[in-house]
Formats: C-alpha cells, sequence, structure tokens
C-alpha cells in the first residue's frame, strides 16, 4: 500500500517500536493507515501484532518510518520460530495480507531496509511480505504469484446481489433455506460451535488446525469489527466463519462446513449470508480469500461473481526454499494421509503446536 512516490524533503528515520505495542503506538499507525479513506482490509491493522503475539506467543516487531515525528510508514512483521520448520519473519501469519504501509517508495525502501537488516540479525530462513503488487528492493528476489484474492464488488443493496447471481447458485441457497438451517451471529457466544466445525473441516483435508485461542483473542482485539457465523442443522452446527469487516472491505480468512452436510447446501446458505452481512454494514468489497486458479476453492468464489486480484508473496529467501512450507509439498504427502486419520480430539491437541510454526 504505497501511495503517488513523492521525494522526501526531510530525513526519514525508521524506528522500531518495542516487542509489546503500546496502545498509543496501535492508534497512531491506525490513524495513518486509514490516512486516505476506505477501502482498508482489517487484515492491515497493526493491532495482528497483538494477537498472533499472544495467540501463538511469536515475537512482534514493528518498524516505523517518521519524518519530524510524523508517521510515514510502517512495517509489521513476526518473528515465527519452530523446531519443525525453522525460523521466519513474516508480514504476516494467518493473513493473506500484510508487507509494507508507507507515503513512498523512498520510505518503503528504507523500512525493507531494516527489515532486512532484521531477517540477518535473527538468522531466519526467509523473510516473508504479504503485498498485493511488488516492491523494488535487491534483497526481495522470490516471489510467489500463484495464487489469487478473490474478491467481489458488491452492489449497493441485497436485492441487487441476488439478481446478478447465477440461477444454480440461487437455487441451492434456497435449498438451503428449504432445509430448515438456521444462521446465528455472534463472537465469544459462538466460538465454541465454530471450533467444533473448523477442527474437524481441518481434520478432515489433513491440516493441523490453529488453536481456538487465535479466534478468541481475532475477537477480543477487533471488537465489533470481528465476528462468527454459525448455521445449525437443528442443535447442531454444521458450518461457520470468522468475518473481518475492515473499512470498505470485509474478508472470511477462515470459514469451513461439514462434509456429511454438504447435500443441505449449509456452506452455500452460510455465504449468502455473509455477503448480505457485509452489504448491510455499507461495505464495497467482499474478499473470498486467496485460491490457486481453476481449483475448487477458486471455482467456488468465481461462482459468486468474484474476479481475481494479484496475490504478489515476495520473499528475501537467506537459504531454504519458498517450497519447504506449502502444504502441497510431496513430502508432507504421507503426513497428511495419516492426519486424516486421526481422532479429531487429538488433532487439536497437536494441531496448534504444529501450526504455529507453519509462517
Amino acid at each position: 500500500m504505497i501511495t503517488t512516490p513523492l521525494t522526501p524533503a526531510t530525513k526519514v528515520e525508521v524506528r522500531a517500536l518495542p516487542t509489546s505495542v503500546e496502545p498509543e503506538a496501535l492508534h497512531r499507525l491506525e490513524a495513518y493507515l486509514l490516512r486516505d479513506g476506505p477501502l482498508v482490509e482489517l487484515s492491515h491493522h497493526p493491532g495482528w501484532l497483538t494477537v498472533l503475539a499472544h495467540a501463538f506467543g511469536h515475537v512482534p516487531y514493528c518498524l516505523e518510518a517518521v519524518r519530524e515525528e510524523h508517521t510515514v510508514g510502517f512495517l509489521p512483521l513476526v518473528y515465527v520460530r519452530s523446531l519443525l520448520f525453522g525460523r521466519y519473519l513474516v508480514s504476516l501469519p494467518y493473513l493473506n495480507y500484510g508487507g509494507v504501509v508507507a507515503d513512498n517508495d523512498d520510505v518503503a525502501r528504507l523500512l525493507l531496509d531494516r527489515a532486512v537488516e532484521l531477517a540477518d540479525r535473527l538468522k531466519v530462513r526467509r523473510l516473508e511480505l504479504r503485498h498485493t503488487h511488488p516492491i523494488a528492493h535487491p534483497k526481495l528476489a522470490h516471489a510467489r504469484t500463484d495464487k489469487a484474492h478473490m474478491r467481489l464488488d458488491l452492489p449497493a443493496s441485497v436485492d441487487a446481489l441476488w439478481k446478478q447471481l447465477d440461477g444454480k447458485v440461487r437455487n441451492q441457497v434456497n435449498r438451503g433455506r428449504k432445509n430448515g438451517l438456521t444462521v446465528a451471529w455472534g463472537a465469544h457466544d459462538l466460538l465454541p460451535e465454530f471450533y467444533t466445525v473448523f477442527s474437524r473441516n481441518m481434520r478432515d483435508l489433513g491440516t493441523p488446525v490453529y488453536g481456538r485461542a487465535l479466534f478468541a483473542h481475532v475477537l477480543e482485539q477487533f471488537r465489533g469489527r470481528a465476528e462468527l457465523c454459525v448455521v445449525r442443522a437443528g442443535d447442531l452446527p454444521v458450518a461457520g466463519a470468522l468475518l473481518l469487516h475492515g473499512w470498505g472491505v470485509t474478508e472470511v480468512p477462515s470459514a469451513s462446513s461439514l462434509r456429511n452436510h454438504n447435500r443441505t447446501n449449509a456452506n452455500m446458505l452460510m455465504y449468502w449470508h455473509l455477503l448480505e452481512r457485509a452489504i448491510g454494514r455499507e461495505q464495497e468489497v467482499f474478499d473470498f480469500g486467496r485460491s490457486t486458479p481453476d481449483s475448487g476453492t477458486y471455482n467456488f468464489k468465481k461462482q459468486w461473481g468474484a474476479t481475481p486480484a494479484a496475490a504478489y508473496w515476495q520473499s528475501y529467501l537467506r537459504f531454504g526454499s519458498l517450497e519447504e512450507t506449502r502444504p502441497d509439498n510431496p513430502r508432507y504427502g504421507r503426513m497428511v494421509r495419516l492426519w486424516k486419520r486421526l481422532p479429531v480430539c487429538l488433532t487439536r491437541l497437536l494441531g496448534p503446536h504444529i501450526v504455529r510454526g507453519i509462517p
């Protein structure tokens, strides 16, 4: 996120904020983030440093560029380390967005210079910045562009959205309604039901699950902007999602449904309500998250009218490869197959300890 380039008239200083970022600093950086108005994802908010520190035990670093005591850019970073996967410096884990926010390219380069120095000092495998467009820097020689953000420009009304949907999508939503499913909205009160669905689905996918603490901290840190949606069949939760409302943009970073209830169209009904919720808050864009082009999840999002936007994850690779922590890496195939056969209760116990070390 960089505005029109402008040569700095006075010297810019890059400061490293304390690892426990104070509320005053968070408010200052939030005000800077929103300086240009709407269409800012909640994922860019510096408050995620607090969430990730508390939920995962990661060490947060925040670099702030200052000119004449005014913020002109910042870069939130998290130091990820584990015995299984090694050490990484990431902006930001769990989220699809991150990286530099700056007034211009000159400021961005100063922040990146300091981030590279930090990566060298911490001896990480790589520094990873989750940008939406490339930022020129000699050390950022590697990039992943194989996935795309799937985003939908929202109409002004729910009726307009309904009319623009394909007939097949409308039929599936209607079948979900006819199956007697109910939809609930909440926060901490719905966390047990949401996590029941989410953890089972992650086990079925062969993926270590995030701990429940992550979602609890998100709901606490972003009160009024983070909420949970749960779809029930009778008293049984069968689908759930975490919704993040930024400034003009709503994101859904985590969503799941139970496979044995696919015939009920619970997932389709849930996504209709997620979109309806975003329109009710007068949001302009709904971000479905990243997907590999032509994959199943990509086509699922595309059917709602979402179109691809660039996801440009740049890296300063000190050693190793970009492939080593990718879930589709062949070396993890046997582990994925084994994980799918484990009891859900065991994956809830082991998963958070594993996934916290994955950047």
